[in-house]
């Protein structure tokens, strides 16, 4: 069991403006990324080719990377690996011109072992894309309004709404540098970062608005509980990421690797960002 001596961190020290700075700013610099990203391909993030479509064909090439790229008349989007079988690697093409019964024809004439293809149509694609994004939307908004319900304050509601919003944002960013596209994987991870936001968000404002005692005793018996739940989670999800990527199981991998930074961002946004929007609040109250 994990035992936080979070007493050792002395908020008095500190002001509200020095604490929200850091949070702040990466939420806005993961702004001007989302944005560049968008004057520069159209979209906000990379997506997957669940939501461009496209199709995927799992081979076995004994002569390595060099001979696929030299077989394919399409444009490759990506080679992965397989670490759990030898000389395995995953082909995707994104292009609309790619018909899968071609596809391994063309493997096979070239000497490579086909395991599987898989095909995505750009119609159905697009499609799965706005019920995603209409998903992570309403899942957002449906926080927002039971948190507005629950606290009835403006301050401490949009408070914990603001530290949701970076807790989404900023990873989008982090995908997009780091070369993750967004697929339904991710987008689960996306929405269990919401889940993982309101709980230590409203764990922190429930025990300041609502519990009888000193602000910043009320705060560090919060933030016990609050960082017992997160490191727990994070040690699983880190051993679960290694996992997945020494087995070469890439969903896996990016699910993992979005939910650690989610979940270190979500630490920044709830004890930083959205204890001084709380302490700020206190004391205009008093």
């Amino acid at each position: 069991m994990f035992e936080f001596k979070v007493e050792s961190f002395n908020f008095k020290k500190y002001s509200n403006k020095q604490l929200i700075s850091l949070p702040l700013t990466l939420l806005l610099i993961s702004l001007l990324i989302l944005g560049g990203w968008y004057l520069s391909t159209g979209l906000p993030v990379n997506p997957g080719i669940e939501f461009t479509g496209g199709t995927e064909i799992t081979l076995i090439s004994e002569g390595g990377i060099d001979p696929i790229y030299s077989t394919f008349e399409w444009p490759i989007d990506s080679i992965r690996p397989i670490a759990t079988q030898a000389n395995a690697y995953i082909v995707t093409f994104q292009s609309s011109t790619v018909q899968p019964g071609q596809l391994e024809l063309v493997s096979i004439n070239a000497g490579f072992d086909v395991l599987a293809v898989q095909s995505t149509s750009p119609s159905f694609g697009a499609e799965s894309q706005k019920l995603a994004l209409f998903g992570l939307a309403m899942a957002f908004t449906g926080m927002a309004i039971v948190v507005f319900f629950l606290f009835r304050k403006l301050i401490p509601s949009v408070a914990v709404v603001l530290s949701a919003l970076g807790d989404i944002v900023i990873p989008l960013a982090i995908m997009n540098l780091l070369g993750i596209q967004l697929s339904l994987g991710t987008v689960a991870a996306l929405l269990m970062l919401i889940g993982y936001s309101v709980d230590s968000d409203i764990l922190l404002t429930n025990h300041i608005l609502k519990r009888k005692g000193d602000f910043y005793e009320s705060t560090y018996n919060a933030m016990r509980t609050g960082l017992t739940m997160t490191f727990t989670s994070l040690s699983a999800i880190v051993v679960m990421t290694i996992a997945s990527f020494l087995f070469g199981v890439d969903l896996l991998t990016s699910i993992g690797v979005v939910l650690i930074f989610g979940l270190v961002v979500d630490l920044l946004n709830t004890y930083l960002l959205n204890f001084s929007l709380l302490r700020w609040y206190v004391e205009g109250q008093q």
